[in-house]
Order: structure tokens, then sequence, then C-alpha cells
């Protein structure tokens, strides 16, 4: 099962104020605020954009750290990324490109790239058809 929300440190800056935060699973996802409330906002633009970097780059897009120690808190990925990344892990794991991706589907190239871009703000339905032609079934969990 893959999952989209991943644990951050808030650090104190003893410099400036307020508070430095990280990802232990994205290294390159630094952001900072001065109260709790406003990281913890912060915390998802920066999240949503070290997806999509990642995505964009094509590199690996780890799971989250099972354990949360300490001060940790949880901070979820937009859904609209989640469901990209886990197309893109699911065309990965698969072993086969966008043009594939659209044979399967029965659409054009252009289409499946779009499918993949974490820019594009594509349709739900479809990127939920591809993650069932790829044998995977999107679930969504709301606490």
């Amino acid at each position: 099962m893959l999952r989209f929300t991943y644990p951050v440190t808030l650090t104190q800056d003893e410099t400036d104020g307020g508070f430095v935060v990280t990802f232990p699973d994205l290294p390159e996802a630094i952001t900072q605020g001065d109260t709790i409330e406003q990281c913890l906002s912060d915390a998802v633009d920066c999240l949503d954009e070290a997806i999509a970097g990642r995505v964009d780059d094509g590199d690996a897009i780890p799971q989250p750290s099972v354990t949360v120690i300490g001060d940790m808190y949880k901070v979820a990925c937009p859904i609209h990324t989640a469901i990209k990344a886990a197309l893109y892990i699911a065309v990965k794991d698969a072993g086969i490109s966008k043009r594939e991706l659209g044979r399967r589907l029965g659409v054009d190239e252009k289409v499946a790239r779009r499918l993949l871009d974490p820019h594009y703000h594509g349709r739900l339905p479809a990127m939920e058809r591809a993650l069932r032609q790829l044998g995977k079934v999107p679930e969504l969990s709301i606490r």
C-alpha cells in the first residue's frame, strides 16, 4: 500500500526565530515559519513540490517513515499530487513507457504524458482508470 503522509521535524531557529521544517524521508524538502500552524501549512506546499520534483526528475519517491519520533508531526501530500505520484510509481514498477501507458489506455501518448505530469491538473477519473489498468486500486483514507 502506498501512502503519502510524511513525518516532519520542527526545529527552533535560534538565530531568526520560528521553526525550520524538515522531512526525514525527503532531504530536499525544507521550509520554515514563525508558528507551528504556519510551518505545517507551508510544509504541505513544500511536500507537494518535493514529490512533483522527484516525478519531474524521474527519481524514486520514498515511502514515508513508519515511526514518528518525539515532536514529529505528519503532513499529507495534496490528493492530486498523491494520485499522480502513485501512477508514476505504478508505471515505473511496471517498467513501461508513457507511450505504452497510452496504448494500454487507448489514448494518445500526449494524454499519457499529461496523466504523469505533476503540474498538469488532469481529471481524477482518468488517473484512477490508469491506476486500475496497471493493477492498482486507489483508496481514499480520511482521518
